[in-house]
């Protein structure tokens, strides 16, 4: 994918960080396995989404296997700004993918806090941030060795039960010259606890650069509120945005437009079914009965998909 779009691509990129200095709160699509896509980034781009992450691929096999890139990354000219995270445990190897990378995207995102447990057993993700001088020996790294200075070199965190340690790894990032960071405000153990905000506004208080808050945010007053909680300056959705991509043009519910939308737009891209159906799945399911997801939830096929889509709502 990487040749097809070298032609006609550079000249699209995008500086991320004039959005954090537009005075508005940055509207951001997280880094999500599987779903971060890019026919699912041309859905929620359309609908008031600021900045858009790639799913989270492994920097080490991405340099290694042209297979890989092909497979993990793909985009078009109209997916921009575009911030690319890799999972990563290596300076040279980080550096390594920015370079690969950096005439295609807007920046990249370095994962310090997935707390699977395969990432964590090899090294990657939430394990990083008991390793403050390698985070910040990487994000030097990138910074020194990519020539382009509005590439942005981003960090996204979990949180330490002992905050002060959390401090202590941003203002070494903060220094190292990250661009900005996100955090994620629960801890590695955490799953399905509240989210601590008021982590999130210490951390904020405690720096000079960009602070992206994450966690539990479902509807954009949702978002608002977290922004004022935290005084943030980007707020990043995962599940909420699943649920409903229109949720930062204010939408409360999924509409039947924004399903039209997603329809067009994976059949455009080819989107295999089962992640075209999945995300459906999740787009509807506050707007269908138990009944209806029984039937529709088991459908094989895009044509089966569609003639529902059709026979229920009008659309497809």
């Amino acid at each position: 994918m990487i040749d097809d779009i070298k032609e006609n691509k550079e000249c699209q990129l995008k500086d991320p960080m004039d959005l954090f200095h537009s005075g508005q709160l940055v509207k951001i699509c997280a880094p999500m396995v599987r779903y971060s896509k890019l026919a699912f980034r041309t859905l929620v781009r359309k609908y008031s989404c600021d900045l858009c992450y790639t799913p989270m691929i492994v920097a080490a096999d991405f340099v290694r296997s042209a297979k890989a890139r092909d497979s993990e990354f793909t985009t078009n000219k109209g997916d921009h700004p575009l911030i690319v995270q890799f999972a990563a445990k290596e300076a040279q190897v980080l550096c390594d993918a920015a370079r690969i990378i950096c005439p295609f995207a807007d920046g990249i995102d370095l994962n310090c806090g997935c707390p699977q447990r395969w990432a964590i057993s090899e090294g990657y993700g939430a394990c990083l941030i008991n390793k403050p001088e390698l985070v910040k020996d990487m994000v030097r790294h990138v910074r020194s060795q990519i020539d382009n200075p509005k590439f942005s070199v981003s960090i996204k965190i979990r949180i330490h039960e002992d905050l002060k340690r959390t401090v202590d790894l941003c203002q070494k990032a903060e220094a190292a010259g990250v661009s900005w960071i996100t955090v994620h405000g629960r801890s590695i153990e955490e799953r399905h606890q509240p989210v601590h905000y008021d982590a999130i506004k210490i951390i904020k208080q405690s720096m000079s650069i960009p602070v992206v808050a994450n966690g539990d945010i479902k509807s954009l007053t949702d978002a608002e509120n977290v922004h004022h909680l935290t005084e943030a300056d980007g707020i990043m959705v995962a599940r909420g945005l699943l649920a409903n991509p229109a949720m930062f043009a204010g939408y409360e519910e999924t509409p039947f437009q924004c399903i039209q939308d997603w329809v067009d737009i994976a059949l455009e891209h080819g989107t295999p079914f089962t992640c075209f159906h999945h995300h459906l799945m999740y787009m509807m399911e506050r707007i269908t009965s138990k009944q209806e997801k029984k039937v529709f939830n088991v459908l094989s096929s895009t044509s089966a998909v569609l003639d529902y889509l059709n026979d229920h709502y009008g659309l497809g």
